[in-house]
């Protein structure tokens, strides 16, 4: 229970977590939030970590000259990439020998599970779409390699994907995230953050439990 509500006080948070890290790490802070987003997109054990909120915060962070932008977004734009394509090539060489050997808490399958039925939707266009979803962005380069989807198709949607959705929420916050109004309400903006990421997954929820038996 502790271990949980250290986990929420970071994400709710981020702000003062990360302006404390900058003010101990210095230009450590980089590398740490590198191995974050390369963890959130590249390890399919690692769904949990925060994503869309922190790109929001370090955006923020950046507007309010803690950080540089300049560095920032190219660094968490390559770990975005470099991160999608060791989930992918994870599994697209041991992806089924890991889902028959890897404990269930550890991947779960009704996320891959989710993941299939949203590549069956939107094809390859899942792995750019997956990227402003949380879960889904974690599961969607695995399970590209698992269906052994074309590497040159996956490089392009990969590329697109982390364009847009390091660039989108970086600037979001660099823009926005230090105007007073959102500034002094940093807490609940995370949270909205996270509730309008999760709408999409809501709303299949929602579907799925109107469908007839």
């Amino acid at each position: 229970m502790d271990l949980l509500t250290s986990f929420f006080d970071i994400v709710l948070h981020l702000d003062a977590h990360l302006l404390v890290l900058v003010q101990q790490y210095g230009m450590w802070i980089y590398a740490i939030l590198f191995g974050i987003i390369f963890a959130e997109t590249g390890l399919v054990v690692a769904p949990f970590l925060p994503g869309d909120s922190l790109l929001f915060v370090t955006g923020a962070l950046c507007g309010m000259g803690s950080l540089e932008l300049h560095i920032l977004m190219p660094l968490l734009m390559l770990a975005a990439f470099g991160g999608d394509n060791t989930n992918y090539w994870i599994g697209r060489l041991l992806g089924l020998r890991l889902l028959n050997s890897v404990n269930q808490r550890f991947i779960k399958h009704e996320h891959l599970e989710k993941t299939h039925r949203f590549f069956d939707k939107h094809g390859g266009k899942t792995v750019l779409f997956a990227r402003f979803l949380p879960i889904i962005r974690t599961f969607a380069p695995f399970v590209a390699g698992i269906g052994t989807m074309s590497y040159r198709l996956f490089l392009m949607f990969s590329a697109l994907g982390s364009l847009a959705w390091i660039g989108s929420l970086t600037l979001s916050g660099y823009f926005f995230g230090n105007i007073p109004i959102i500034k002094n309400n940093l807490t609940l903006m995370i949270l909205v953050i996270i509730f309008i990421s999760f709408i999409p997954a809501i709303f299949e929820f929602l579907r799925r439990r109107r469908q007839p038996g």
